[in-house]
């Protein structure tokens, strides 16, 4: 229905466009202990993180767990607090990416698309995006978690709560709705993290022994429910060593982040780099490729924890390779995963 043929009272009706809606984990909205808790519950009640029995977890969650873990949080974020700008690195990070990728954007696109973004804990949330992606006109909606490789605790989460953010729209038109698949294998992708690897070992005097690609852990259980995590990530790191053109002996893949008492995919990264040092490979890079944006997993536990695990076995050199943030590759990848995904919707 074109303007001239509306009624008088009938809403305003805003130029369609498209949305692209960037997705990341979260972050707390500060370092303070009910900051840290608001997000620490949020985060650790998602069913598809922890998958307890509710029964037993939240009583334990609420009323141990969240009494003391937002002031160890809430300490190691203010280590990496980006207290200019008053956020946390990922923050910053994200808010960077998107700015590129609307640029570009709008030199393919004009004004037909338009990028945002959301964090599936903490804000801004999901829904408020959503939302105001369609006040702003747009009839279809591309989701991009920006996790390469699927984890139902990270890329299925995210999904479901942009999915959920659809089904309370109540009388409002629901916009059509496409979510970008896993990227772990898209040669711009592998040939981003290869780039920041070989910029990174150029800059050092002595050549590492070995990198260590550590991913963020999952319970060894999901792989056997059929998560394909792990498989993603042992595949995302033989493609970058066919991209380097390194031998096995020069690249590994290893787990972070375990939670709780039970087993987790292996081999754990804290254990591994101790392990390597202990077998007289005395320098070491490590690059997080699982992650988009460093965040506290990358720049607090990497370069605190598990460095301290590898120099305390006898270590001398460790390296961390920073993950791809807004580097102009990155960019340039996530922009040509967007375009494929946008195909049909836009010439």
């Amino acid at each position: 229905m074109t303007k001239s043929h509306l009624p008088a009272d009938h809403p305003a009706v805003k130029q369609q466009k498209i949305g692209v809606l960037l997705a990341n984990l979260g972050t707390p909205d500060a370092t303070d202990y009910w900051s840290m808790r608001r997000y620490l519950s949020e985060f650790l009640s998602d069913k598809r993180v922890i998958d307890y029995s509710r029964l037993f977890w939240q009583p334990l969650l609420q009323l141990v767990i969240l009494s003391k873990r937002p002031f160890t949080s809430g300490a190691a974020y203010r280590t990496i607090w980006n207290n200019d700008a008053n956020e946390s690195p990922l923050m910053t990070i994200t808010k960077q990416q998107t700015a590129a990728i609307a640029t570009q954007m709008q030199a393919d696109f004009g004004d037909q698309v338009m990028v945002d973004y959301c964090m599936r804990y903490g804000n801004p949330s999901t829904q408020s995006r959503v939302d105001a992606m369609i006040a702003a006109g747009c009839t279809k909606i591309l989701f991009f978690p920006l996790y390469p490789q699927y984890a139902g605790a990270t890329s299925a989460t995210a999904n479901d709560a942009f999915f959920k953010a659809l089904m309370d729209l109540k009388n409002r038109l629901q916009p059509v709705a496409r979510v970008v698949p896993p990227y772990f294998d898209q040669p711009a992708y592998i040939d981003a993290l290869a780039q920041s690897i070989e910029r990174k070992y150029a800059t050092l005097e002595e050549r590492p022994d070995i990198l260590v690609c550590s991913y963020h852990g999952l319970p060894q259980r999901y792989l056997t429910e059929g998560d394909p995590y792990h498989c993603q990530c042992q595949k995302t790191t033989r493609l970058l060593k066919e991209r380097l053109g390194w031998a096995d002996t020069e690249i590994m893949t290893t787990f972070q982040s375990q939670f709780g008492s039970e087993e987790w995919l292996q081999p754990y990264t804290v254990e591994e780099v101790a392990r390597q040092a202990a077998a007289d490979n005395k320098r070491l890079a490590i690059c997080a490729p699982a992650f988009s944006a460093d965040c506290i997993e990358t720049l607090e536990e990497i370069n605190e924890e598990i460095r301290e695990s590898f120099e305390h076995a006898g270590g001398q050199n460790f390296t961390y390779v920073p993950c791809l943030n807004d580097d102009p590759a990155h960019i340039a990848a996530l922009c040509g995963v967007i375009q494929q995904n946008l195909m049909g919707w836009l010439d």
